[in-house]
């Protein structure tokens, strides 16, 4: 693996040996085993330890030997829009490389991953997405069958271009730069999903194009295990898959996943829907130091709405990480809420609200089934996401922060969102999944969620700092 070092807005590549740009392409193929490819298996790298390169003196190996200098200034580019799994919506901040080597296995459950740690396959050379998913690689290796690897997190699929140019951009047609929708075309986190009775979040994975096959019990094989939380009355819950999925097995219960740090660190991101009461009975002291505990270790939690119970009377500093209030009326739908533009990663999530459909005016969404727990986060240690100013009293309805709360930035490595919306639309709670999932389109708060989803996701930074650029040494 190669070291990465991080550094915002900058892309750089290889130097190796040049022979003034007319070297010829080695042969042999180009990409490392497994993932799947746009046109052909992948082949072995190039043996070639010398000759062509961009710019420098000195040996190359592997794809470095297909990097060329140009003339006039001219580069070797692939460009395109990395999309979600399911091809239609365009993603933000995630990594695109070329890798030299074979990719490594991505270990599952909390571990601390920071985006100054190591990239697999030795990157020679790298690019982020801007807020319409778009990227350019340059220094691009020439030739057939050149690796592509796209990854936020631990989301990650290798592809491979039939052709690049040489001294000429590579232009991907659109959807096919996208997540793997099963382990079949790549690595997928490993996600705990609790259900509730107020916000069937578990349909919005399901419209992110993830494949069916990839919802399972805890014991099957499957990336998305689904466990049964609370609901009641008119707000029925989901406790079990129907019968033509794992054969209408029930779900575990969500007091088993959230009751030891044991339970919880195998997963890599943990997602508490809504169930319309805090039910403080399931959520014992030792669950929430166990939910506490889990985050430490790197484990990403996106709490909805009543899911506050595991912050409000959570192990300290938790309930300090905003100011709640349980007393005053929910805001009348449809509501204009505000994105805050003041940090970074708030103004790339109103430019890419624009650029998805979601908003209209830049820095404003309109959204339905807002509640009211928060009225403000606590400066220096949580980060306001999307808010409003009234009705008064003022809310948040997202906000995220990092852990260890009280580590230094360079060591924190979990991350914890909460939302005080409810994402349902059209969707229900009660009916086996995915039969309560109906609707395909989204609407544009289950935009905004999936925004904040892949951030959860992502390689943990301090929010007031620009994503940066891994940059191979």
């Amino acid at each position: 693996m190669a070291a990465i070092a991080v550094a915002p807005g900058v892309m750089a590549g290889c130097s190796c040996g040049d022979t003034g740009g007319t070297a010829p392409v080695a042969s042999g193929g180009a990409g490392p085993g497994g993932g799947d490819g746009l046109g052909g298996g992948f082949g072995g790298f190039p043996t070639v330890v010398s000759g062509g390169g961009v710019g420098g003196q000195g040996a190359c190996d592997g794809l470095e030997c297909q990097q060329v200098e140009c003339e006039n200034g001219a580069k070797t580019t692939v460009s395109g829009t990395v999309y979600d799994p399911s091809g239609r919506l365009p993603l933000y901040n995630v990594i695109v490389y070329v890798p030299n080597a074979p990719l490594e296995p991505i270990a599952d459950g909390a571990t601390c991953d920071q985006c100054s740690a190591t990239l697999s396959g030795s990157p020679i050379v790298t690019a982020l997405t801007d807020t319409k998913g778009h990227f350019v690689l340059e220094d691009v290796p020439v030739g057939e069958n050149i690796p592509i690897v796209v990854q936020v997190g631990k989301w990650r699929r290798e592809i491979t271009l039939p052709v690049v140019e040489r001294c000429a951009d590579t232009a991907t047609d659109a959807g096919t730069i996208r997540l793997p929708r099963s382990q079949a075309e790549g690595h997928i986190p490993r996600i705990a999903l609790t259900t509730g009775g107020a916000d069937p979040l578990e349909c919005l994975l399901h419209k992110l194009g993830i494949d069916e096959s990839e919802f399972t019990p805890e014991t099957g094989t499957g990336r998305i295990n689904l466990f049964a939380g609370r609901g009641e009355g008119d707000h029925p819950v989901t406790t079990r898959y129907a019968d033509g999925l794992n054969q209408g097995a029930e779900f575990t219960s969500a007091t088993s996943l959230w009751g030891t740090v044991d339970a919880l660190r195998q997963y890599d991101m943990v997602i508490l829907a809504c169930e319309g009461d805090p039910y403080v009975e399931d959520k014992p002291e030792s669950a929430r130091q166990a939910l506490f505990d889990y985050t430490s270790l790197g484990g990403r939690v996106f709490a909805s709405h009543w899911h506050n119970v595991w912050l409000k009377r959570g192990p300290a500093p938790f309930p300090d990480t905003a100011v709640w209030d349980d007393f005053n009326e929910d805001p009348e739908s449809p509501l204009t809420a505000l994105v805050d533009t003041s940090l970074p990663k708030g103004q790339a999530l109103a430019d890419w609200l624009v650029n998805v459909g979601a908003s209209e005016v830049p820095g404003e969404i309109v959204i339905n089934g807002a509640q009211h727990t928060v009225n403000d986060v606590t400066e220096g240690v949580s980060t306001r996401w999307i808010y409003y100013n009234e009705p008064a009293p003022a809310g948040v309805q997202y906000f995220t922060f990092n852990t260890p709360i009280d580590a230094a930035e360079d060591q924190q490595c979990g991350r914890l969102v909460f939302t005080d919306i409810h994402i349902s639309a059209g969707d229900f709670t009660g009916p086996p999944f995915p039969e309560g999932c109906s609707t395909a389109e989204l609407t544009a708060q289950e935009k905004a969620l999936l925004f904040m989803l892949f951030d959860l996701s992502s390689c943990i930074v301090p929010d007031d700092e620009p994503p940066p650029i891994p940059i191979p040494q």
